[in-house]
């Protein structure tokens, strides 16, 4: 008797001792908040796989929207050829993210969010389809983050090519492109506002 209760005490000491190093090694989201950043400069020749990607993206379809509409798309370039591909199509971050070896298209789909029965529901219209999506792609940074990838979210792309090449539909709005990565090297914290510039109790 003693012998299994030895056993079953040495048992769960090693199950919590798992679970505590668990909790040690998984960053808060607070530490997320801190450590996530615009990363300009990428380690080369890291690879990130389909199903990490895949991970990664699971994770946005978390993000609320309006009616649960789910306007947000995705198109992943992962092969050398659509990556190479994309970096002539975003202007002058094309030697800051050259070595970031993935880059997502973000889309919404036009006359979802923000309309009902097909008419827009307030003045904001369509803007609510970019709200949703920006929504959709903070819950994408911050799990990258998690999962110890970094990013950066270029607004300055070719619209119009980037939709040639995916196959974009028109009813799709091109929002931005997303480079995926490892960082080279350590950013530096901005300077936010005061809160109460930007805050208003009443």
């Amino acid at each position: 008797m003693r012998i299994k209760a030895l056993f079953g005490a040495l048992v769960a000491l090693s199950v919590f001792a798992a679970c505590t190093a668990e909790q040690a090694t998984t960053p808060s989201l607070d530490d997320l908040f801190l450590t996530r950043r615009s990363i300009r400069a990428y380690e080369p020749g890291r690879t990130i796989s389909e199903a990490q990607v895949r991970e990664l993206l699971t994770a946005t379809q978390n993000a609320p929207s309006w009616a649960n509409q789910q306007p947000s798309k995705y198109y992943v370039a992962i092969t050398p050829e659509k990556h190479d591909a994309v970096l002539e199509m975003i202007g002058g971050n094309k030697d800051r993210v050259v070595n970031a070896p993935v880059m997502i298209v973000s889309t919404f789909e036009k006359g979802k969010s923000g309309f009902f029965r097909g008419n827009p529901a307030n003045d904001a219209g369509d803007f609510w389809g970019a709200y949703d999506n920006g929504l959709s792609n903070a819950y994408l940074v911050l799990k990258a983050r998690e999962m110890g990838f970094d990013t950066l979210i270029m607004g300055m792309r070719e619209s119009d090519k980037l939709r040639e090449l995916f196959n974009i539909p028109e009813e799709e709005m091109i929002l931005a492109v997303i480079a995926l990565g490892y960082r080279a090297e350590e950013p530096n914290m901005p300077v936010h506002r005061p809160l109460d510039e930007v805050v208003k109790f009443f």
